[in-house]
C-alpha cells in the first residue's frame, strides 16, 4: 500500500513536470509524461492496456529522436511559441476529455495547430507563414513533442476519471 502511494505521487509529479516542460522546455516532455503514465499504471490507480503503452512508447521514442535531430533554439532566438502551442494543446485536451479518449487526442492536435497558428500571427512569429513549408517543419519540431506529452497526460487524467 505504501509503495502504491509512492508510485502514485511520483507519477503525478512526472505528469506535472511534463506539462511544465511543454511550456518551458529544458528536456523532452514526452519522456517525463510517459514515465508518469508507467508509474501510475504500476500504482494500480489506473489501468492502461498494453497496446496503449506500445503506441505511446513508440511515439515518445520518435519525439525524443526528433528532438535530438532538430537544431536547438528558435530562428529568431525567442521561445514564446512554446506558450502558444502548449496552452493550445492543454485547452484541446481539456475540451476533448469531455467527449472521449479519441476526441481528446484530436483536440490536442487541433489545439496545438491553433496555438502555432496564433503564434504565427504575433510579431515574434511573423516569420512563420502558414502557407509555407516552414509552418509544417516547425509543427513537426515543436508541436509534435507537445502533442505527445499532453496526450499522454490526458490519457492518465482519463484513467482517473473513468
Amino acid at each position: 500500500m505504501i509503495v502504491e502511494n509512492i508510485l502514485l505521487v511520483l507519477g503525478i509529479a512526472c505528469l506535472a513536470a511534463s506539462v511544465l516542460l511543454v511550456l518551458r522546455p529544458r528536456f523532452v516532455a514526452a519522456i517525463a509524461s510517459f514515465a508518469g503514465l508507467v508509474l501510475l499504471h504500476l500504482s494500480y490507480y489506473i489501468a492502461v492496456p498494453t497496446r496503449t503503452f506500445l503506441f505511446w512508447g513508440v511515439a515518445t521514442l520518435m519525439v525524443a529522436g526528433l528532438n535530438y535531430l532538430s537544431p536547438q533554439g528558435e530562428p529568431d532566438g525567442k521561445r514564446s511559441s512554446n506558450l502558444y502551442i502548449g496552452l493550445g494543446a492543454i485547452a484541446g485536451c481539456l475540451l476533448g476529455i469531455i467527449v472521449g479518449a479519441r476526441i481528446m487526442v484530436l483536440g490536442v492536435i487541433l489545439g496545438a495547430i491553433a496555438g502555432q497558428y496564433m503564434y504565427s500571427r504575433t510579431p515574434d512569429g511573423s516569420w512563420l507563414k502558414v502557407t509555407s513549408r516552414d509552418f509544417w517543419q516547425y509543427f513537426s519540431a515543436k508541436s509534435l513533442p507537445a502533442i505527445v506529452a499532453i496526450a499522454i497526460a490526458g490519457i492518465a487524467i482519463e484513467g482517473f476519471i473513468f
